[in-house]
């Protein structure tokens, strides 16, 4: 198959920010200015933090398409590329701070008049946009004008971010009220991407992640939840449909790539700002209709399954370039490295713990997780990382594991499993699906569907620290501003099975039986 390079329907591709945002790694790469860092902290003898506590490390922008939940269909296309637009004036936004910071040293007002002011002004403009979108389609959008406003994260205050100790999560992948305990980012100040020993330091000169985003798993306290199954994820229970389906689509060695989302920017080039890897079908771009989609060519063995999987491409930043190293989306948005293919994607379907589940709607969208959770705060965050041999102990929420000798690195997710009974998609792309309650009930009238649990195994050399930096780490791909750390890490699917197909699965999960 190759990568995806369908040929773009529309113009609205969107341009790769300049190069001036970014400084030049030797051999091409696109490095960033990161001033994410401690106030408190130094480096190899070298204070290089006094200033830190002046210095703003990345922008916080309210998240607008999780606002809009009542959006008419007749608007949804407008809406969804003025959405898109927002994001990409955040990322122009970040890459003018990040090219910037002679300039903020000289001038306290610099960020705001220079970049927050500008910024909020375009995006008062988009929102605007989005209202008359709505109002047209005969709806009513109140007050958007309220989240033009954007804010800078100062250094030595990180945004809102998962607890370490514990996800908000109990053992059906269900999220539940709680207290996060937040988790103070530190790292070292990282000017204009400085190489140690010929190794980048701290993540993509800067950009993310940085040595506190690691942790040794053998030195975390287990906590792991109680009652789960094999590989680390929630069992059924001893009651309810107890059964399992796999499906098995490799692990995209055809190397299906793009940077598109077509569920939350369909028709938008670069709509998510960095790279996913597709396994299943193969039509899955920005511009795909729900009948190209259907008619697709699959990488299941199971060609009743032509369903879309998706998620982040994980990178090792060791000075390798991939192919997008000066491409949009993927080095000059400071997804920098080379892309790992996972050893492992293993994607399962299982019950409901209370009783049967119902078939999936043809065409179902589910995104699970945040890919801007370090800047939008938890409520969305969904994120499991682990290592062989670990999984039943520890699951890491917001940190990334640094694994011993022999043991891989694990990505799990577990998806929303109970379904409104009426719509394939909503317009905050969440509030049609929701995760099952304690006790596997599901909430509001909806209906329990099969859950999808992904896991992803990779075979990453362990990073090490030195000085506090991070050598040769890896990260998720992510919106450049939120820093490529371990919480935003996300997964995404779309449902053709077909029906016989279905059918076979739901059939298999409640009575109890192991199919594929």
């Amino acid at each position: 198959m190759g990568r995806n390079n369908r040929k773009r329907r529309t113009p609205l591709a969107n341009k790769a920010i300049a190069a001036s945002a970014a400084l030049a790694l030797g051999g091409g790469g696109l490095v960033w200015a990161n001033f994410y860092a401690s106030a408190h902290e130094s480096n190899s003898g070298q204070n290089q933090t006094k200033a830190a506590g002046a210095q703003i490390a990345t922008i916080q922008c309210p998240d607008v398409g999780q606002k809009l939940t009542n959006v008419p269909n007749g608007a949804r296309n407008g809406v969804s590329t003025e959405l898109a637009n927002l994001d990409k004036q955040i990322t122009e936004a970040y890459a003018r701070l990040a090219s910037t910071r002679q300039a903020q040293a000289g001038d306290s007002g610099f960020v705001q008049n220079a970049i927050l002011g500008p910024l909020k002004d375009k995006r008062t403009a988009a929102l605007d946009r989005i209202r008359i979108n709505i109002q047209r389609a005969g709806g009513q959008a109140a007050n958007l004008s309220q989240f033009a406003g954007c804010t800078g994260v100062p250094a030595e205050q990180p945004a809102t971010n998962a607890g370490e100790a514990d996800q908000n999560q109990n053992g059906d992948g269900q999220q539940q009220d709680g207290q996060q305990q937040g988790d103070q980012q530190q790292g070292d100040q990282q000017q204009g991407g400085q190489q140690q020993g010929g190794q980048q330091q701290n993540g993509q000169g800067g950009n993310g992640p940085t040595a506190d985003d690691f942790v040794d798993i053998t030195k975390v306290q287990a906590n792991a939840q109680l009652g789960v199954g094999q590989n680390g994820l929630p069992a059924n229970g001893r009651s309810g449909s107890r059964g399992t389906f796999t499906t098995k689509c490799g692990t995209n060695g055809n190397d299906n790539h793009n940077t598109d989302n077509v569920i939350v920017a369909p028709g938008v080039s670069n709509g998510a700002h960095h790279l996913h890897d597709y396994v299943g079908n193969q039509s899955n771009d920005a511009f795909a209709s729900d009948q190209e989609l259907a008619a697709a060519q699959t990488t299941c063995q199971n060609q009743g399954d032509k369903s879309s999987y998706f998620w982040p491409v994980l990178r090792l930043q060791d000075g390798t370039q991939d192919f997008d190293q000066n491409a949009a989306g993927g080095g000059t948005e400071g997804n920098a490295g080379k892309i790992l293919q996972p050893a492992q994607a293993q994607l399962k379907f299982v019950g409901n713990k209370k009783g049967n589940v119902v078939a999936m709607p043809t065409a179902l969208r589910i995104i699970t997780g945040d890919a801007k959770a370090f800047v939008n705060g938890n409520a969305n965050a969904n994120v499991n990382w682990s290592c062989t041999g670990f999984e039943n102990k520890v699951q890491l929420h917001d940190k990334y594991p640094i694994c011993p000798q022999g043991s891989q690195v694990v990505r799990t997710t577990n998806f929303q499993s109970c379904w409104d009974g009426q719509n394939i998609d909503s317009a905050n792309h969440r509030t049609h699906v929701a995760f099952a309650q304690a006790d596997g009930s599901c909430a509001n009238g909806f209906k329990a569907i099969p859950q999808l649990q992904v896991r992803l195994v990779y075979n990453v050399p362990a990073p090490t620290i030195q000085n506090g930096q991070v050598v040769k780490p890896y990260a998720v791909d992510t919106f450049p501003e939120n820093l490529h750390k371990p919480v935003t890490d996300h997964n995404d699917f779309i449902n053709f099975f077909s029906t016989n197909t279905m059918n076979k699965m739901v059939k298999c999960i409640n009575t109890g039986q192991k199919c594929q």
